[in-house]
C-alpha cells in the first residue's frame, strides 16, 4: 500500500522505487520515450491518449525503470482494445466481467534483470486490478523476432497446455500469422520452451494463462506475438499470495 503522505497517483512505495498510475501528458511522453528505447522504434498511439499508464521509477534519480498501461473495457466496447486489430475476439466479448488489457509491457534495457523493479511492476498491476475489480487481464506477448524456428519448442509447450478455454478462444484475424497448434509440432523441451518463452508470458503462465492458438507475424515491431488471457479467479492460490505480499 502507498505510504502515507505519498502522491494519490502512488499504487506502490518500496526503498528506492515506486509504482504509480497517470494519465499526465508529460509522464506519457516519458512512457513513450522508454518503449522506444526498449523497443528499437517509436511508439505511440492512438490509445495511449485513453489508457492508464503504469510507470515504477527509481524515488531519487527519477529515472523511469518500467511501465506498462492498462485500457478498462467490457465487451461491447473490447473491439476498442489493440488485441482487437490482430485477433477476432467475438467469443470474448461475451465475457461479463471488468476486463484489463495490459499493453507495452517494458523495462529500462539497463534494468531489465532487477528483480526489485519487475516485482513492483507485478505489485503495481495486482493493486490495480484489485482496485478496479479486474476480473480478466488479457494481453499480446512478444517473441522477439518473426522466425517461429527459434521458438518451437515454446510454441509446442503452449500447444500441449496453455490453450484458452474453447468459450473463449480467439480467431484468426491478421493476415500473416503462425498456426502452431495446427503444425504437429514435436514433443517440447520443456526446460528450453520455457527459456525462450518472454518473460512476459512466463508470468502470466505462472498465473494460470492460456494463449491463442496462432501467434501474429508483426513486421512492423519485429515480433511474433500470441494473444494472451488470465482469469484472475482461476490465479492460483499460492500465487495470488505471492503477487498480494508485494502489495503489502
Amino acid at each position: 500500500m502507498a505510504q502515507s503522505g505519498a502522491p494519490l497517483s502512488t499504487l506502490l512505495q518500496k526503498g528506492r522505487l515506486r509504482a504509480r498510475q497517470t494519465t499526465d501528458l508529460a509522464d506519457v511522453a516519458a512512457a513513450q520515450a522508454l518503449r522506444a528505447l526498449a523497443f528499437g522504434c517509436d511508439d505511440a498511439d492512438a490509445l495511449d491518449a485513453l489508457c492508464t499508464h503504469i510507470l515504477v521509477e527509481n524515488i531519487e534519480t527519477g529515472a523511469i525503470l518500467c511501465c506498462f498501461r492498462m485500457l478498462c473495457l467490457n465487451g461491447s466496447t473490447l473491439s476498442q482494445s489493440y488485441s482487437a486489430q490482430y485477433y477476432d475476439l467475438a467469443a470474448l466479448s461475451l465475457f461479463e466481467g471488468l476486463m484489463v488489457e495490459m499493453g507495452r509491457f517494458c523495462t529500462h534495457p539497463e534494468h531489465g534483470n532487477d528483480p526489485d523493479v519487475l516485482r513492483m511492476a507485478w505489485g503495481a498491476m495486482t493493486a490495480y486490478v484489485d482496485a478496479q475489480k479486474v476480473e480478466l487481464l488479457f494481453g499480446c506477448s512478444s517473441f522477439t523476432g518473426t522466425e517461429a524456428a527459434a521458438y518451437l519448442d515454446s510454441f509446442a509447450m503452449l500447444s500441449e497446455r496453455h490453450l484458452a478455454p474453447k468459450r473463449w478462444f480467439p480467431r484468426v484475424k491478421a493476415p500473416d500469422v503462425f498456426r502452431f497448434a495446427a503444425h504437429g509440432l514435436r514433443k517440447p523441451d520443456l526446460k528450453r520452451g520455457m527459456r525462450a518463452m518472454p518473460p512476459l508470458l512466463r508470468t502470466y503462465l505462472m498465473m494460470g494463462g492460456w494463449v491463442s492458438d496462432h501467434a501474429v507475424v508483426d513486421p512492423q515491431m519485429n515480433t511474433l506475438h500470441v494473444f494472451t488471457g488470465v482469469e484472475i479467479r482461476e490465479i492460483p492460490a499460492a500465487r495470488k499470495r505471492l503477487l498480494r505480499a508485494v502489495v503489502g
